[in-house]
């Protein structure tokens, strides 16, 4: 049978165990007598609609065993009647809106959501712990994440290496400065001095004669 339109005047639906793809419809919301809708056990997908919280007079509502993700429309809690709540079996998040009928419902009609906190459930609501990052994937990709790798440090370090040689070799060579070569256990080079010589002519002769 072909309905073009559900009447509004339907008081139960239950549409369970089929093979129905797809959202749930926002115009459900249009169904002010309804008291019960089961929709459980099929291929539904997409968020619970809001419209669902007009349904005033719902007293049972089975949305399980779906596909449906989001989180719970806190237009639910306003459903003052609702008796029967099954949601388990789907990929819903978040906290679970509190009030009214939602405090007496128990673990059993969230069951299989592991994304859902709050009461009933043990799990409680908060900010996520941050995982640490993955280990980069080679040596190659973390240098580029960097900007620089060993290669660079290496040659800096060699450099210096050979820069430091050569300038301590050029210390010892000189003997300057004195205070780091005996440091070092160096021998400072002696300053020679030399003294000057002066000629000095006599009665014909020539004489080599020192001056201070």
């Amino acid at each position: 049978m072909t309905l073009v339109r559900i009447p509004k005047l339907f008081v139960s639906i239950d549409l369970s165990r089929n093979n129905f793809e797809g959202e749930i419809p926002n115009a459900i919301g249009e169904l002010h007598a309804l008291k019960g809708l089961n929709l459980s056990h099929n291929r539904l997908v997409g968020h619970i609609p809001q419209s669902i919280g007009n349904l005033t007079n719902l007293e049972s509502l089975d949305l399980s065993s779906n596909m449906l993700a989001g989180v719970i429309p806190a237009a639910l809690a306003n459903l003052g009647f609702l008796e029967v709540l099954n949601l388990s079996n789907n990929h819903l998040v978040g906290e679970i809106p509190q009030g009214t009928q939602f405090n007496t419902f128990t673990n059993d009609s969230y069951e299989g959501n592991l994304g859902l906190c709050g009461f009933p459930l043990s799990k409680k609501c908060g900010p996520e712990p941050h995982s640490p990052p993955p280990p980069p994937a080679n040596n190659f990709r973390s240098e580029e994440k960097i900007g620089f790798g060993w290669r660079p440090v290496a040659i800096g370090y060699g450099c210096g290496f050979v820069i430091g040689i050569s300038l301590g070799y050029f210390v010892f060579l000189i003997g300057k400065p004195r205070w780091l070569v005996m440091i070092f256990g160096g021998q400072p080079k002696r300053r020679v001095n030399r003294r000057r010589i002066r000629v000095r002519r006599t009665n014909g002769s020539t004489q080599l004669v020192p001056m201070s």
